[in-house]
């Protein structure tokens, strides 16, 4: 199976980028998220202000998919100049979590299947 590389320009595309990878790594194929610019700011603090309905639906929390997410193997990596300019500091993630830029992504993309959000 090809692999996914989504990549997520904005912080309210990071639940369904995380749904899409998870679905993708529980299938059997690699998956990746990259948070580009603004984006970053969703991953420090893990949560979404609207994670009360969501979980007054019975669906997970912000923080619950990233933990399903990354127990199946999906790499997240942190856009560095969107650590920056969110003013975010490494130190402030959830460690598994990595760091990259865009060139680094395109360089390791393989046949990956590539999609932004």
């Amino acid at each position: 199976m090809r692999g996914l590389t989504l990549i997520v320009t904005r912080p309210a595309g990071l639940r369904a980028g995380l749904e899409l990878a998870a679905a993708q790594a529980a299938l059997g194929g690699a998956a990746r998220l990259f948070c580009q610019s603004e984006a970053v700011s969703a991953l420090a603090p893990l949560h979404d202000p609207r994670d009360g309905d969501y979980r007054a639906a019975g669906l997970p929390t912000l923080a619950e998919l990233v933990e399903d997410a990354l127990a199946l193997g999906v790499a997240i990596i942190a856009c560095q100049s969107g650590l920056a300019l969110t003013g975010i500091e490494a130190a402030m993630l959830d460690p598994r979590i990595g760091f990259g830029g865009p060139v680094s992504i395109l360089q390791t993309l393989g046949d990956d299947r590539l999609a932004t959000l």
